[in-house]
């Protein structure tokens, strides 16, 4: 190969200066020379031609080790989320962590951080994000009764421009033994603003579930509005029914064996429910009151510290769509943000959000497994 290169690198000159008849000569010397092609032989003496070009200028490291494992820090205390959440949200996870103390930063490390692009992130922490991804089971099964009196949702129903119309599911804590009796966490999802509430239940009886889901509408900072749950008979029932009647709470159901119509609440199971507490089986009084001291914890982890995207109105060109999505906002900077709150009520929850400490949340919730 060397004396093939050779023997092109000495062409290469003469067959620049050479008249079109001359070049055919030329390549056909150097095809009988070497054995190649006219075609690879035009291409080799085009190499030849251009010379051994210098390699490209060495990028100099922007993000170094110190940036990345401050990166790594606030990456973890957020439950490892891709770029685009923690990007927009950088400078208030930043600020509140050395509020309390957890992370502190030289001058120019704080503002290479802090101007990082969600590309960047991922790049940086791609090792960091391949993790176990596990399947559960699902413990719903049909309530007919009602299904003729609670309508399928649509959109005609349902006012998702303002909060109070939210989504519910059940998770099944049967650590894939369905047999006998074990825990529940029931899930509430406000579609416009992303807050999300968690109550554990010791089955999934109507009576525990409509108890908790009455302990979620006590604490939930807006008026519930509207519910919508998939067609299991804990939540298809007389008493719910005539309560959200009563109470003018409008009540729609999935359609069936539809399971993203309740794609809200479906895709924070494994965030708030499957990654800190697993698949194991949770029975009786005991877990459902360590659940629920976990859930106290997690509820402000989710709603003030966890950035959230929302898909906005996709355009169509023909047949093919665009998928685009808003600014990573947390559910609390939603709501603050957002029309029908009352200001006690934003400054309560912007009070509580001053004086915690993400920290304290990630290690308490289980997330830090990571190793924070």
């Amino acid at each position: 190969m060397s004396v093939r290169k050779a023997v092109t690198r000495a062409i290469a000159g003469r067959y620049a200066r050479a008249t079109k008849v001359e070049k055919g000569a030329i390549l056909d010397e150097l095809c009988a020379l070497t054995g190649w092609t006219r075609r690879h032989a035009r291409r080799a003496i085009a190499v030849a031609q251009q010379g051994r070009q210098a390699p490209p200028p060495i990028r100099p490291v922007v993000y170094d080790a110190e940036v990345v494992n401050a990166l790594r820090r606030v990456w973890i205390v957020m439950g490892g989320p891709c770029g685009k959440r923690p990007a927009p949200f950088m400078v208030e996870i930043v600020t509140a962590l050395g509020r309390h103390g957890e992370l502190s930063l030289a001058t120019d490390v704080r503002a290479r951080l802090l101007a990082i692009s969600p590309a960047t992130i991922d790049r940086a922490l791609a090792a960091d994000r391949k993790r176990l991804q596990v399947k559960g089971r699902t413990g719903t099964k049909p309530g007919s009764l009602l299904k003729a009196q609670i309508p399928i949702r649509t959109f005609a129903q349902w006012d998702e421009s303002g909060p109070g119309f939210c989504e519910i599911d059940l998770v099944a804590h049967d650590g894939g033994n369905p047999m006998g009796e074990f825990c529940h966490t029931l899930t509430l999802t406000d579609v416009s603003t992303g807050w999300t509430e968690m109550r554990a239940v010791k089955n999934k009886a109507q009576r525990w579930v409509f108890v908790a889901l009455l302990d979620i509408e006590r604490v939930l900072p807006f008026p519930l509005l509207g519910i919508d749950s998939d067609n299991g008979s804990e939540f298809i029932n007389d008493h719910l029914f005539r309560y959200c009647r009563e109470n003018e709470i409008t009540f729609t159901r999935t359609r069936p064996y539809r399971k993203n119509d309740n794609c809200f609440v479906e895709q924070k199971n494994w965030t708030v429910v499957r990654q800190p507490v697993g698949y194991g089986r949770f029975e009786g009084k005991a877990a459902v009151d360590s659940l629920n001291e976990l859930y106290g914890s997690l509820r402000l982890w989710v709603n003030f510290f966890c950035p959230q995207q929302s898909s906005s109105p996709r355009p169509a060109t023909g047949a093919r769509v665009s998928r685009r999505y808003d600014k990573a906002q947390t559910p609390l900077q939603r709501q603050a943000a957002g029309p029908g709150f009352s200001e006690p009520v934003i400054e309560t929850l912007l009070a509580a959000y001053w004086h915690t400490n993400p920290v304290v949340l990630t290690r308490t919730t289980g997330h830090c497994r990571r190793g924070y």
